[in-house]
């Protein structure tokens, strides 16, 4: 079911809008989503932003710490950073941050293509709930659900984004 108080859209705008705020002037900028939902909104973002050419997407599956425990999924990706990430000002960008988990596992992966001089964290959405000491530098709206539901982000045919309630 749609969630009521989150319009995808405009929430997208208000990233996009901190987004570009936060990479004008900096060194070597670049974007690099987190599959599914980070991909669909760093390539809106990168295609905005005229950054084509430095726009990244990272599969986490492979380096997540509950690998063992939750399988491999179906529609593992593969990771596609053709950049150099070294000194690199990376805009990593994820749909809804909750425990941290997923965003360790891509500043790992990230390591494994160089040393950035700097990473950013934009999410679309903080859903609380973290389990290791991580923040979004970017968010675009904050929001508490109950234990077993999750918040999905969907892409339409014709590209736009909407919210989806999950019940676990």
């Amino acid at each position: 079911m749609p969630h009521p108080e989150l319009d995808a859209e405009s929430l997208y705008r208000q990233l996009a809008s901190q987004a570009r705020q936060a990479l004008a002037g900096l060194p070597d900028p670049a974007i690099v989503g987190i599959y599914s939902g980070g991909a669909w909104l760093a390539e809106r973002l990168a295609a905005e932003l005229g950054l084509g050419e430095r726009l990244g997407f990272i599969d986490v599956s492979f380096y997540r710490d509950d690998f063992a425990e939750k399988g491999l999924h179906a529609q593992v990706k593969p990771s596609q950073v053709g950049f150099s990430v070294d000194g690199a000002s990376i805009l990593l960008v994820d749909d809804v941050l909750y425990t941290g988990r997923t965003t360790r596992a891509a500043i790992n992966e990230l390591f494994d293509y160089g040393r950035p001089g700097r990473i950013m964290l934009a999410a679309l959405v903080d859903r609380g709930g973290r389990e290791l000491p991580i923040a979004a530098d970017f968010v675009a709206a904050s929001v508490q659900l109950p234990p077993g539901q999750s918040l999905v982000l969907q892409r339409a045919d014709d590209g736009s984004l909407s919210f989806t309630v999950d019940h676990a």
